[in-house]
């Protein structure tokens, strides 16, 4: 059984390897609002970065309730990743230019001198991770005989669940 150390070491490689994920915030009136971020940076001590507008409603979401939920899926490769934590909006211009990258220019006219480019930063406190390295055909296999005989499905993959 892996520790939560380790644990997160392999968390933090699936999120690096996905890079995409579902940010979800909590709108003023209640409702949750996702929305697709690139993460820029994961550190080892449960924190990611990504990059928005200041003036963008999710940080407006986040200044006004700053629990939140990323969700990270890669089907092809059977891995699935969800983290809940608190987020901030930071925005240390250092922090900015150390992040900075080509492909962050396409969203801020202005580059990293934009005035309302900002990180989010999300301090994680809870992660799931689901990962098989079974192949699709296995899968199916496995599924196909669970609903046959009744029994939950075994052996098809990886799952985690701990906080940091």
């Amino acid at each position: 059984m892996q520790s939560n150390n380790e644990s997160a070491t392999t968390l933090w490689q699936k999120i690096e390897h996905v890079r995409v994920g579902m940010l979800t915030t909590i709108a003023a009136d209640g409702t949750l609002v996702s929305r697709p971020m690139t993460s820029q940076k994961v550190d080892d001590d449960g924190v990611l970065w990504f990059f928005a507008s200041a003036e963008a409603a999710v940080a407006h979401q986040i200044e006004h309730n700053p629990v939140v939920n990323v969700g990270f899926a890669a089907p092809d490769d059977s891995v699935y990743v969800s983290v809940s934590g608190t987020a901030e909006v930071v925005l240390d211009k250092m922090m900015i230019a150390s992040m900075w990258s080509p492909l962050v220019s396409v969203w801020f006219a202005g580059g990293a001198d934009n005035p309302h480019i900002a990180l989010i930063k999300v301090k994680v406190h809870a992660a799931e991770y689901w990962d098989s390295d079974q192949s699709k055909m296995m899968q199916l296999y496995a599924m196909a005989k669970a609903a046959v005989t009744g029994e939950p499905p075994a052996a098809i993959g990886e799952y985690r669940k701990f906080n940091l």
